[in-house]
């Protein structure tokens, strides 16, 4: 119901209204994060920027290595010179021995938690009775011939150096060393191998194969933190010269360009790779005819192929004699990129269609919404299930059913693993963040730009986060079962969710809500370009975006990434109020009207058929003056007044009691814990709409109830709060003005859609096989 209000001396100072006062002060959540962040010094200034004394060290490394395809083993040796451009002396490296975590006394063994059900499977049992026998196996760690004194705990090796190695200074030590590659498709991991029984070939990916320097820098000093499955790796800038003999049939992908390729190609492959170097679409360098005849036809010699790459932080490669290759051009900025897909026969045709094309696509993406892809190839390579990242190549799942065919959400799984692993090229393999601390910083940062790159593939790409209305059901769950974003890797409960899906909604809502595409995208692209080849901090991306942007966003870092609150605001009433013209003909008809609506109740309404006669109505001589008076009537002394009130008025104060406006006082509660802009949406009665977005410092005085006034020229007919979803708000239900009782249905059926084989559930087909035998049919 509409109320009038007067308008009488400084008429505008009625319009403000007084906040309602709460029960307790929340004020904190827009206390600064000066307690949370590191103090800037001059390694890293407030600004969010490298400070003029940054430093980071080097390592580079001239590997040699055997893929033992009889034994599934790799042996190798290498030579690591480290650089120390940190301005302390240093007694001793750390070194990373990643393949530890799968010894059989490593600490990720003996920490996992595990319990016996009525149900077992045989792989569980048997990695409990017989572990894969894993772990290097380091046969000579030394400098110019001289042995090294070493301390091996778990995942990291100390070697003591012979002396101090100062500022400026290089050491240059040997390692060699064997291991045993895991099988994939057995025990897991982000590395390894898969067996093809049909053929009885191998498909090998291999990363985390070498001893690897770790970090040394300001923040940490030596990262050498356990790596224990999760938490991922933190590693420095170096050149490769990777030399990798494997057998003679084997086609091999790795980081880096290929040094020999007259040694390992024949000439029909070399003159496809030169066409594909300024090719616009794929062109294949190995055949589907070449690698069936590869399969069949084992070779018994090796080749050994040499890559290079210059200022990358690590090395993976992939070998196999299944592998078609194929490379298509792609030009960023002023570099033309080779990017590359290699794949076995299992993976067509998804893989021909669409590997290289998504590659191409994702370093242009990604390359607008950070910096330029620098790097001369992009590589792809096809593995069941995995999906994991290194400097300019990645694994990738994505497999059709072996007729072909496959669902839309086999399709989509593929190219988003694609995207989303190459991205990783920027996060952090160039941007590179410490993963083994913060794994939120790469995944989190690259699903956000994943998000953008694949809704630029297809109209309406079906993106698994991005959106906020996505993350709803996370952040809504039982507290008991949710981390804040900033956990550590190894200690995150719901791992998905907390560090790839809330951080890229979080990053999202910064870009679409809070500060709008202009500034945010510009602030990102500052970040990527300050830190690209350095290492960043948690501290040094939220001061960056604050500082390019001129926003104070330290409720926001507080609220998404420290806590574990979630949003839940409400619109609680909505008042309708006009001005009042003080015109007797208008004012007193209106106030009869409203004033007989609030009062009508229904002891009058029955009292009127109860009663057939009151007293006044059969004896006239009880009525006087009053029971004829009308206070509603409009006489002389109220019409005298309204001229002496239009006389008293200014031409402005007269146009704004005659311009019609009509005020709409609505109610907002802050439910949730989470701070964030409450976005309004008017709908007016000739149907057009008004969207507004007020700032979420509207509760920065720690209301938990504020009220706002809007003034329109017409008449409201329906509010809505949040009406595009932007804001992760876990309850719609409190929304609407007028309230909107929200639709659902239920659904009876019979389970019809699936089959049980062989003891589990199985789909039956999918909508390709579905197509094909319906057209059989006719």
């Amino acid at each position: 119901m509409k109320n009038l209000f007067l308008l009488s001396g400084l008429c505008l100072g009625l319009l403000g209204q007084v906040i309602a006062q709460n029960q307790s002060y929340n004020g904190d959540k827009f206390k600064q994060l000066k307690d949370e962040l590191p103090t800037p010094n001059s390694y890293r200034n407030a600004a969010g920027a490298p400070g003029h004394e940054y430093y980071q060290q080097k390592a580079d490394y001239k590997i040699s290595v055997t893929l033992d395809d009889e034994k599934q083993r790799i042996t190798g040796k290498e030579t690591i010179t480290y650089t120390n451009n940190s301005p302390d002396e240093l007694t001793y490296l750390w070194v990373q021995l990643d393949q530890n975590m799968r010894a059989p006394e490593s600490m990720t063994s003996k920490i996992q938690t595990q319990r016996i059900n009525n149900r077992m499977t045989y792989r569980s049992i048997q990695n409990m009775v017989d572990p894969f026998e894993g772990g290097f196996h380091l046969e000579d760690v030394s400098a110019n011939g001289k042995e090294l004194k070493t301390a091996v705990n778990y995942t990291m090796m100390r070697i003591d150096l012979p002396q101090p190695l100062k500022s400026g200074q290089k050491f240059s030590f040997d390692i060699s060393w064997w291991y045993n590659i895991n099988d994939r498709m057995q025990i897991g991991g982000r590395s390894g191998y898969e067996y093809f029984e049909e053929d009885e070939n191998y498909l090998y990916t291999i990363a985390q194969f070498f001893p690897r320097m770790a970090v040394y820098n300001d923040v940490e000093g030596w990262q050498n933190k356990q790596f224990l499955g999760y938490g991922e790796f933190a590693l420095p800038f170096g050149d490769y010269d990777v030399s990798i003999t494997v057998p003679g049939d084997h086609i091999v992908g790795a980081t880096g360009e290929l040094q020999n390729v007259s040694s390992v190609l024949t000439s029909k492959q070399r003159k496809r790779l030169d066409e594909a170097k300024t090719s616009d679409n794929p062109v294949l360098i190995v055949t589907q005819e070449e690698a069936e005849e590869a399969e069949k036809n084992k070779a018994s010699n090796t080749k050994t192929w040499i890559f290079k790459a210059k200022n990358v932080r690590d090395f993976a490669f992939a070998s196999s004699r299944k592998f078609m290759w194929d490379a298509q051009n792609a030009k960023v900025g002023d570099n033309n990129v080779l990017c590359m897909s290699y794949y076995p026969k299992e993976g067509n045709p998804l893989w021909e269609q669409y590997s290289t094309r998504v590659v191409a696509h994702t370093i242009k993406s990604y390359s607008k919404y950070t910096i330029d892809y620098p790097y001369p190839v992009a590589i792809s390579v096809h593995s069941k299930w995995i999906g994991m990242e290194y400097p300019m190549i990645c694994f990738n799942g994505g497999r059709p059913e072996k007729d072909g065919t496959y669902s839309e959400a086999t399709k989509h799984g593929m190219i988003s693993v694609i995207v989303h692993e190459v991205g990783h090229n920027f996060f952090p393999m160039i941007i590179n963040s410490d993963e083994r601390q913060w794994t939120w910083m790469d995944e989190g940062l690259n699903c956000y730009v994943q998000y953008l790159t694949e809704q630029e593939w297809s109209r309406d790409y079906p993106s698994r986060s991005g959106p906020a209305y996505k993350i709803t059901d996370y952040m809504k769950g039982d507290k008991s079962g949710i981390s804040p974003i900033m956990t550590n890797s190894e200690s995150i409960l719901q791992f998905g969710s907390n560090a790839y899906a809330k951080p890229n909604t979080a990053l999202n809502i910064l870009r679409e809500t809070v500060l709008g595409p202009e500034l945010f995208d510009y602030a990102f692209k500052e970040y990527s370009r300050r830190w690209a080849f350095k290492h960043p901090t948690p501290a040094d991306l939220f001061r960056t975006i604050e500082d390019a942007s001129a926003t104070d966003l330290d409720w926001f870092w507080r609220g998404w990434f420290y806590t574990n609150d979630h949003v839940d605001i409400a619109l609680n009433d909505v008042k309708w109020y006009q001005i009042s013209s003080q015109n007797p003909d208008v004012e007193k008809p209106f106030n009869k009207e409203r004033e007989t609506e609030d009062t009508k109740h229904i002891n009058a309404m029955r009292n009127a058929e109860r009663i057939e006669q009151t007293i006044t109505e059969k004896i006239p001589e009880t009525n006087d003056f009053y029971n004829s008076y009308d206070p509603y009537a409009v006489d002389a002394i109220d019409r005298e007044k309204y001229v002496q009130f239009r006389e008293g008025l200014t031409d402005t104060q007269k146009a704004l009691v005659e311009s019609g406006k009509q005020f709409y006082e609505l109610e907002f509660e802050l439910i949730g814990g989470l701070v964030m802009p409450v976005i309004v949406e008017f709908e007016f009665t000739d149907g057009s709409k008004e969207y507004m977005n007020i700032p979420a410092e509207i509760w920065k005085r720690g209301d938990t109830v504020v009220h706002k006034v809007f003034a329109f020229d017409k008449e409201v007919v329906r509010v809505v709060l949040d009406p595009y979803l932007e804001t992760a708000d876990v309850d719609r239900s409190n929304h609407y003005w007028p309230q909107r009782i929200q639709p659902s249905r239920f659904e009876l059926y019979e389970q019809q859609n699936r089959t049980r084989r062989g003891g589990s559930m199985v789909p039956t087909e999918n909508p390709m096989q579905r197509a094909k035998r319906a057209e059989e049919m006719k």
